[in-house]
């Protein structure tokens, strides 16, 4: 068992995994410039992947990061794909140029996402913009790629999640908040990373017997970000407030800041690590397995399948892993 915590940067775990990088083919959603999703893939470059497929809605703002990635290891492919997550069909564009590019992929990350958007918002396919950003987009994308998965032996999905599911389960009759009405930032967001956990969990339990692992992540609170930059104090105090609720009263630890370098070390642990081969479906913190800790409305067979017949219904197919 590799030793790692909280410091550990995301160079350090490329460094002890390089073979599990070095000819890989591998996908990171939101990699713009000063992101989680950025620093994880210029680690992951250190490795000499074969290719790296960076998909975003921007490339004015992930470019400076293909320059560095080019820099740092000029043998490695650089693909930039467009793509909004909030948009289905965007997602599905995105998902049918990538499969014409590549013969198979390795490496999933979802990393992409938004954080307590203040005001609500449906997007153009009707679904509530945190929801949709963080997991729907996601759950389509990665199913649409799954051919290309299964193409290669050992391929991992990893979902970013976040310390701030403990804010909400999923509201299974109610996702849109009674179309506003009900509406709050942190419950929203709260429930967008829940998705992303059981999300893992519901992966690897359908492709279990396909060699295919899912793991769920949580970086920890990494300040120098653009992720919250529109979050207020009192934004942060209420977010507290719903979290402690959530808990049942009982107050939160205090988390020690992460730099964008140890933010992305269990994003990469949870991508590289050989000894998680017997853990898919874990949820990790600080390159741990954090799952016996999850709150009750993130884990459970019930919780995991109904999420998946829900998404499902929203992006109007079926995916069935027999």
């Amino acid at each position: 068992m590799t030793l790692f915590n909280a410091q550990t940067t995301g160079d350090e775990v490329v460094e002890a995994f390089a073979s599990s990088v070095a000819g890989k083919t591998i996908l990171i959603t939101g990699p713009s410039e000063h992101g989680l999703g950025a620093q994880t893939a210029l680690s992951l470059a250190v490795g000499k992947p074969r290719r790296l497929i960076l998909v975003g809605r921007s490339l004015t703002k992930i470019q400076p990061v293909i320059d560095e990635i080019n820099s740092i290891s000029p043998s490695t492919e650089v693909i930039f794909e467009e793509l909004d997550l909030t948009n289905l069909s965007s997602v599905k564009k995105a998902a049918k140029g990538i499969n014409g590019k590549i013969e198979k992929l390795d490496i999933l990350v979802n990393n992409a996402g938004v954080m307590a958007v203040k005001d609500y918002e449906k997007s153009v396919d009707g679904i509530e913009m945190q929801f949709a950003a963080n997991h729907i987009g996601h759950f389509l994308l990665t199913n649409l790629l799954m051919d290309k998965i299964f193409a290669a032996e050992g391929a991992r999905v990893v979902n970013v999640s976040s310390g701030g599911y403990v804010s909400s389960g999923i509201r299974f009759e109610d996702w849109n908040f009674k179309d506003g009405k009900e509406y709050n930032p942190w419950l929203g967001y709260g429930q967008s990373k829940t998705a992303n956990i059981l999300f893992a969990s519901a992966l690897a339990e359908k492709l279990k017997g396909k060699g295919v692992l899912a793991f769920s992540v949580d970086p920890g609170l990494v300040v120098d970000t653009k992720l919250q930059t529109h979050v207020t104090p009192e934004m942060f105090g209420e977010g507290y407030e719903i979290a402690v609720a959530a808990m049942n009263g009982e107050p939160l630890h205090p988390l020690d800041p992460k730099t964008l370098a140890q933010g992305a070390s269990t994003t990469l642990y949870a991508a590289l690590a050989p000894e998680l081969k017997e853990h898919s479906g874990a949820f990790l913190q600080n390159c741990a397995d954090s799952t016996e800790t999850l709150l009750s409305h993130a884990k459970g067979a019930s919780n995991r399948d109904q999420l998946w017949a829900l998404s499902e219904k929203l992006v109007g197919e079926i995916f069935a892993y027999a």
